[in-house]
C-alpha cells in the first residue's frame, strides 16, 4: 500500500485478527476485519480501507470470496463526514 497508492490487498488467518493488526501496523494500510459482505462494504464505504482480513476457519471458500468481491466492488463513499473521519485517523497516526 505504501509502495503503491491505490493498491489493495487481502490478508488471511484462522480468525482474521493478528492479520488485520498487523497489517494495520504498516504506513498508509487501512486494514479491516470482514466477517460478512455487510462488514466488507461499510470497511471501503465508510473507512476507505485498503486491506480486509478474513478469517478462513470462520468462513466457507465461497464465503470469503463473496466477501472479498464486495470489498473490491464497493467504492469509497467521499462523503464528507469519511473524508473528515481518515484525515482524524491520519492526524492520530502521524503524532
Amino acid at each position: 500500500m505504501a509502495a503503491e497508492p491505490g493498491s489493495l490487498g487481502v490478508v488471511f488467518g484462522g480468525s482474521g485478527n493478528g492479520e488485520q493488526i498487523a497489517a494495520n501496523k504498516v504506513k498508509g494500510v487501512r486494514a479491516a476485519l470482514a466477517w460478512s459482505i455487510a462488514t466488507a462494504q461499510l470497511a471501503k464505504e465508510h473507512n476507505d480501507a485498503n486491506v480486509v482480513g478474513i478469517g478462513a476457519r470462520q468462513h466457507s471458500q465461497e464465503e470469503a470470496f463473496a466477501i472479498i468481491e464486495a470489498f473490491l466492488e464497493t467504492p469509497f463513499s467521499q462523503a464528507e463526514r469519511h473524508i473528515r473521519r481518515i484525515g482524524q485517523i491520519g492526524d492520530y497516526e502521524s503524532r
